[in-house]
């Protein structure tokens, strides 16, 4: 399974700002790249819009700094946090400025319980063609919901919100080619925001529609506030493909060339353990 979390970012000064550093600049963000991945399908094909969305859920608020897992629930505790951004995120898309109403809140039904799966319908208020489906926690056991959703939705818009595999081998050997067919061959990124370990520093990836893929390492700002954005992506790479974790990795040696370890190293023998620090 795959469990997103956000923690707290800030940007310091002379920072890019690769990465949203609130919950609301995600969703803002999320709103703006799957309007315009939908605006650049309809424009340039006559195949229905098939969307992923990755979004970074924020941790709950009474998740303290000496929790192991933050989300000890799983996806069930995770659904109601899920559910409201996506709503959110819906209605974004959705909207339509030189409409008379604002689109009403997106219904929802459980597709299976035991899976924390759910399926969302948010109703255009222009035109029924508008309106935009989404399965929020998507999983290998869902593909004959999915397909049975594609033939409901037809041309509408169709989102797979935090999908719960990576790749076609994730649904076993006898349905990894329906896999290919239906969601491999058909969808394409509209929003990430992701973060990974690589190397031991703390990387995270987001894609956009306007900027393609982009990687950055957080390190330690010289305060011991590990929000320093640090590029990571190589000029040579194809920004409409995710960056691997090998790419990733040699591009961090070249840019950081010490590792995490030997940097704490050095701060110890330069301001000694952290206990006998004068505040």
């Amino acid at each position: 399974m795959i469990f997103c979390t956000l923690l707290a970012i800030s940007v310091v000064p002379g920072a890019h700002g690769l990465i949203p550093t609130t919950p609301s600049e995600q969703t803002r963000r999320a709103i703006a790249s799957v309007r315009e991945t939908i605006s650049k399908i309809r424009s340039s094909s006559t195949a229905p819009s098939r969307i992923y969305i990755d979004y970074l859920l924020p941790l709950p608020p009474e998740t303290s700094d000496a929790d192991i897992d933050p989300w000890p629930g799983g996806l069930a505790q995770m659904y109601p946090y899920a559910e409201e951004t996506l709503k959110e995120i819906l209605a974004g898309i959705a909207y339509d400025r030189d409409a008379s109403e604002k689109p009403k809140e997106a219904s929802s039904q459980i597709i299976s319980a035991s899976d924390c799966c759910g399926l969302f319908i948010q109703e255009s208020s222009v035109s029924p063609s508008a309106d935009v489906a989404a399965l929020l926690f998507p999983g290998p056991d869902q593909l004959a919901n999915i397909q049975q959703i594609e033939d409901m939705v037809k041309d509408r818009t169709l989102i797979l919100f935090n999908k719960q595999f990576t790749r076609a081998a994730d649904f076993g050997f006898f349905d990894k080619g329906k896999a290919d067919k239906l969601i491999f061959d058909r969808y394409q990124w509209g929003f990430a925001f992701q973060e990974i370990a690589c190397r031991g520093e703390d990387v995270k990836l987001t894609f956009e529609q306007s900027a393609g893929w982009q990687a950055c390492a957080l390190i330690d700002d010289g305060n011991g506030n590990y929000n320093k954005e640090i590029d990571i992506m190589d000029p040579s790479w194809d920004k409409m493909v995710r960056p691997d974790y090998l790419e990733l990795e040699k591009k961090i040696n070249e840019v950081i060339p010490e590792p995490l370890w030997m940097r704490k190293m050095g701060d110890v023998q330069e301001k000694g353990l952290k206990f006998q620090r004068k505040q």
